[in-house]
This record gives structure tokens, C-alpha cells and sequence, in this order.
């Protein structure tokens, strides 16, 4: 290990002496917010990023490990739709002072949890819109806002979203989907990373079909 230190998925501050970049993990309070060990964002305050989350609808986020959040990425919840069936979009329910109960569910477009698999990079003032499902290893453009279904490996842009290409050809990604090399221990992690950062993708596949055999 590096300087004789193991990476700790719990300590909140990654890098000594810096705070504007933490581990998400050990400092989500939201019952509802679900992270995996080493996902950091560059910020020093991660549940910030997600708005308009709302108790009585119950929905939840969910990101895997070893994700890269950049700096100003929202995640937008369901709590941010308003009722589109209705004479009115206005929220009169969610206003000081108006006799109006919360609409039923199904009243309401309702998207589901927001998943995010991992390894997935999200660039910088990026939105994730409620109820999106992204892939293992996808990257996410800078300012993309982003939608509906990302597939592995993807790499989208632009708003609304729009895959640029995939980042591998098709027996890569099935290798590293089988590998997920991020659910081994932190020493074997540690001890992949020369194969995990190697450009030779063609050594990589070599090794990744001898490892899975």
C-alpha cells in the first residue's frame, strides 16, 4: 500500500489536508440516500446535490462504488414533478396556507429511484433527472442533463443527453461487467490497479479472460 497506508471507504477526507473532496459514504444521514464505499464527489458536502427530496414519496438514490461525482452535480428527485393530469401544475399542497392535500402517486410522474452503478464518472454541473438508471463504468459529460436508461460503458453528452459512443467495444465491457472488479477486497483492488489502468486494452482482455477462467 502506498506510504504504508490502506484506503479507508470510511474516513470522510481522501486526500490530507484537502476538504473539498470527500468520501460520500460516511457522511450520508438520508435513510433513503444508499452509497458504495470510495464514491467521492469533489465538494465537502454531498446530500446538498440532492433536491427536492421529498419523505412522503419514498424514493431512493442509489450509487454503487468507486463512482466520481464532479463538483456541482444535482441529483434531481421525484419531488421536483408536478402534477400534469390536472387543470393546474401548481403544487397548492406543498404551499403554506392552501386547503389541499398531496395528490395520490398516481397522479403524479413518478419515476422511481435514481440508480447509478459503479464506476461511473459524472462531470462537473451535470443533472441527473428523477428515476434515471446508469450503467456500470459510464461517464457522464459536463453540464450533460441526463435521463431515462444509460447503458454500461456509455458516454453521453449534451441536454437532453445523448450517447456519444460506448467507451470499449462490446467484449470488453461484457469482461468487466463479469470481472466487477469493484466488489473484490481492497487488496486484490490494490494489486489490480496496474491491469485496471493499462491503455493496452487488448493485454487487458487478455488478462481479464485468464482471471475469469
Amino acid at each position: 500500500m502506498k506510504n504504508g497506508k490502506r484506503p479507508d471507504p470510511n474516513a470522510i477526507h481522501p486526500i490530507p489536508g484537502y476538504d473539498k473532496e470527500i468520501y460520500v459514504k460516511p457522511t450520508i444521514s438520508n435513510p433513503n440516500v444508499v452509497v458504495g464505499e470510495f464514491t467521492y464527489i469533489a465538494d465537502d458536502d454531498f446530500e446538498s446535490h440532492v433536491t427536492h427530496f421529498y419523505e412522503w414519496l419514498g424514493d431512493k438514490l442509489i450509487i454503487g462504488k468507486f463512482c466520481q461525482i464532479g463538483s456541482g452535480v444535482e441529483f434531481v428527485m421525484n419531488g421536483a414533478n408536478h402534477q400534469t393530469s390536472a387543470a393546474t401544475t401548481f403544487p397548492f399542497f406543498s404551499l403554506e396556507g392552501w386547503s389541499a392535500d398531496p395528490p395520490a402517486l398516481s397522479d403524479l410522474p413518478f419515476k422511481g429511484d435514481t440508480v447509478i452503478g459503479n464506476d461511473v464518472w459524472i462531470g462537473q454541473n451535470a443533472v441527473v433527472l428523477p428515476g434515471t438508471r446508469v450503467g456500470d463504468g459510464a461517464i457522464i459529460g459536463a453540464n450533460a442533463v441526463v435521463g431515462g436508461v444509460v447503458e454500461p460503458y456509455a458516454i453521453v453528452v449534451g441536454n437532453p443527453a445523448r450517447v456519444l459512443r460506448k467507451r470499449f467495444d462490446v467484449e470488453l465491457i461484457d469482461l468487466l461487467l463479469r470481472f466487477q472488479w469493484w466488489n473484490k477486497e481492497i487488496d486484490e483492488i490494490d494489486r489490480l490497479i496496474p491491469l485496471l489502468t493499462n491503455s493496452d486494452l487488448e493485454t487487458v482482455k487478455r488478462e481479464l479472460k485468464r482471471l475469469l477462467n
